[in-house]
């Protein structure tokens, strides 16, 4: 996949990602150890606990195996990072609807959200959406929050 990604022949990719791993050692443990929780529990899951069943992940084909391990790796950070941002959905339009703001949320794209919000509570909405997207869910790490304003969404971007 980095060899079709990149300008890297396949030896060149291979170096790079033995390279990575040499430098971040934990990123290949948590790769192995989350392959083989879904091995021995034919499932993997997010932080909160929703689970995603990976019944090819024990199939003698090579590519079901080989997929089911991909799924594997990336649920329990992807299933996070959607549950984080349902929560923060959450959030943010209870205080929206407590403060009686105009502003609505009208979009939400992977981890991004689109709000239509009058001029007058842009300062409002923007400090509301910094306070409370960063706490819907405790992590060790802090989330980061980045606000773009514009007339519209190809403005904001």
């Amino acid at each position: 996949g980095l060899e079709q990604a990149t300008d890297f022949n396949r030896e060149e990719a291979a170096q790079f990602i033995t390279s990575y791993f040499e430098k971040y050692p934990k990123v290949k443990q948590y790769i192995e150890a989350t392959k083989q929780q879904a091995r021995d529990q034919g499932y993997v899951q997010t932080v909160l606990g929703r689970r995603r069943y990976i019944p090819e992940i024990n199939s003698s084909n090579r590519q079901l195996r080989e997929a089911a391990e991909r799924m594997a790796i990336n649920m329990p950070v992807q299933g996070t990072s959607a549950d984080i941002i349902k929560l923060a959905m959450i959030s943010v339009h209870r205080e929206i609807e407590r403060r009686g703001l105009e502003s609505r949320m009208i979009l939400q794209i992977h981890d991004e959200l689109v709000f239509e919000v009058p001029p007058r509570e842009v300062e409002e909405m923007k400090s509301l959406v910094v306070d409370l997207m960063p706490t819907a869910l405790k992590l060790s790490v802090p989330l980061k929050v980045d606000i773009k304003v514009g007339k519209n969404w190809g403005e904001a971007g």
